[in-house]
């Protein structure tokens, strides 16, 4: 795995944003982690930082949902190649989300040895 990591965590609710962070920084290999509260400032933020390394990405927000980050970031030829592994409750979201090119997936409520694992086989 890569060492020094910078990792986007996305998810409108403060206490997944939280957990997210107190799992993420528990990994030496994480740098830093930024987090965003919807898509619409997940994309901004993507294309201010070309440092991350990977999106953690909730779909169920408001403003913008994950699904419709997704098929931003995959459509700009600057950034598409962006690991990003999607968060939700809600597995019927699942296959949509492979198909707009979610690299991964991670059902709520996330367990810290499958966050690690899917981090790492996501950057392979």
């Amino acid at each position: 795995m890569l060492k020094e990591l910078i990792i986007l965590t996305v998810d409108d609710d403060i206490i997944n944003l939280k957990l997210l962070r107190s799992m993420l920084i528990k990994n030496p290999d994480i740098k830093e982690v930024i987090e965003a509260k919807n898509g619409a400032e997940a994309i901004a933020l993507i294309k201010s930082r070309p440092d991350i390394n990977l999106i953690l990405l909730d779909i169920i927000m408001p403003i913008m949902n994950g699904l419709e980050v997704l098929k931003v970031v995959r459509c700009d030829e600057s950034i598409k190649q962006m690991p990003i592994i999607v968060l939700t409750t809600d597995e019927t979201k699942k296959r949509e989300a492979i198909e707009l090119g979610a690299d991964d997936f991670i059902t709520k409520p996330i367990r810290n040895s499958e966050l690690t694992q899917k981090i790492t086989s996501s950057l392979v």
